[in-house]
């Protein structure tokens, strides 16, 4: 696809849980790929991964690490994230495994106490990506 071109493109992965819903699981256009908020859903069951707020924040990332690797990119060409967070009281044991995953030339981020999530979930994150480009 021309990195130029406003074509827009849907990703989808078998390495990722489906979407729950009439969404994509991510969308690309231009040089950007846009993620849906995951979970910490495990592709295989569709359910959550026990061991609370790290654990699903561990399985978040590697989902959406999956999905953006099935677009033709990478977590090193994140450029923002938002975090959604059931309760904001969990939040440095988010950020403990969010810093596991992002380690240097950190995206952007929000994060965001939520009334609720799908699921009953501790977190969903979603992401904004760079696509490389064959010019680049």
């Amino acid at each position: 696809m021309d990195c130029c071109s406003h074509e827009k493109k849907t990703i989808a992965t078998d390495k990722a849980p489906k979407a729950l819903g009439p969404y994509s699981v991510a969308v690309s256009t231009g040089h950007l790929v846009f993620t849906a908020g995951q979970l910490g859903l495990d592709p295989a069951t569709n359910k959550l991964v026990e061991g609370g707020i790290q654990a699903q924040t561990r399985q978040a990332l590697t989902n959406i690490k999956a999905v953006l690797e099935a677009a033709g990119t990478s977590l090193d060409k994140v450029v923002k994230t938002t975090v959604f967070l059931q309760d904001m009281g969990e939040f440095a044991l988010m950020n403990e495994v969010y810093g596991t995953f992002f380690t240097e030339n950190f995206p952007a981020r929000s994060a965001v106490q939520v009334a609720a999530l799908p699921l009953g979930g501790a977190v969903e994150i979603e992401t904004v990506a760079l696509l490389p480009c064959e010019d680049d």
